[in-house]
């Protein structure tokens, strides 16, 4: 089975289970891989989690129901799988911008969330370079934040994290002596969100003893923890050198997801991505880029 016969397989499960209980299992299983693969590709290709896309569609299903007016606020809202009137109505509006109760009214306004269809196009011919590698337990030192979404697709989230927390970058590149070279960590990825980490490679000295006060103190050695990610083996690809890499990053992502993993014979691990960010100064700033470390496994 091709992958896009297979991803569509899994998003018609989704579609023919929107009135039960969806299993991500059995979705991932219709285009033969596992929960964690299935969640991430989707995600990257599409820019919602698959959460996201069950909840937009059984609220833009049920507003359907409910303009036609036969049916029962009640009676919709457990057939998509809300078991309380509240926090349906609530769900409701925030997608419909109107109550339930409304939406048989002459004239509502209300929103479609249209079914994904995935339609093969003429792709590829690009040249990518990867390489392949086996990387030892890694312990970084950074601090973190909880967001929505998908990692990337909610950009503004990240650069947010970026400009309100300079003064603890600097701490970081000035304690590993490396202001131009930063970590991305992306970790616990689901239809919950994700933590983002800004981290650093620092030696084992300076992250075990953050707290005395000739490196931090207490109170600044607070602000960050270590990361221990477990051994794993990475495809690790680059983007251009250029003076914005982060411009051009998100659309490496997407190739990635859309042409070299179908082809490679892996599929996401459940282990954390890593971005490394060379970001150089002065005359160098033309040659700078970002690094990119999927996790890997190999199919079965």
């Amino acid at each position: 089975m091709d992958w896009i016969t297979g991803m569509q397989k899994a998003v018609d499960y989704i579609e023919d289970h929107l009135s039960e209980t969806i299993d991500y299992e059995k979705v991932a299983a219709e285009c033969f891989s596992s929960s964690y693969h299935f969640q991430r590709v989707f995600g990257i290709l599409c820019g919602f989690t698959v959460g996201e896309y069950i909840r937009n569609r059984r609220l833009s299903l049920a507003g359907i129901e409910l303009a036609a007016g036969d049916a029962k606020v009640i009676d919709v809202a457990l057939k998509y799988g809300y078991e309380c009137p509240d926090s349906f109505a609530k769900a409701f509006r925030n997608f419909h911008g109107i109550l339930p109760s409304k939406a048989r009214g002459n004239g509502s306004m209300l929103k479609s969330f249209s079914r994904l269809v995935l339609k093969l196009s003429l792709e590829g011919g690009k040249l990518m370079n990867y390489r392949i590698e086996e990387k030892e337990e890694i312990i970084l030192t950074g601090y973190k934040r909880h967001f929505e979404g998908v990692p990337g697709q909610r950009e503004e989230q990240e650069k947010d994290m970026y400009v309100t927390t300079r003064p603890l970058q600097y701490i970081l590149g000035a304690l590993a002596g490396d202001v131009e070279t930063d970590y991305n960590v992306i970790a616990n990825a689901s239809d919950n969100g994700y933590d983002f980490y800004i981290a650093n490679q620092l030696t084992k000295y300076h992250r075990d003893n953050l707290d005395r006060e000739y490196i931090l103190g207490t109170e600044f050695a607070s602000y960050y923890e270590n990361i221990t990610i477990p051994k794993c083996t990475y495809a690790i690809f680059e983007t251009e050198r250029c003076t914005y890499p982060t411009l051009v990053f998100l659309e490496l992502r997407r190739q990635i997801a859309s042409e070299w993993l179908p082809a490679s014979g892996y599929q996401l691990a459940d282990s954390p991505e890593i971005v490394v960010t060379h970001w150089y100064r002065g005359a160098k700033k033309d040659e700078r880029y970002r690094e990119l470390w999927v996790p890997i496994t190999r199919c079965e």
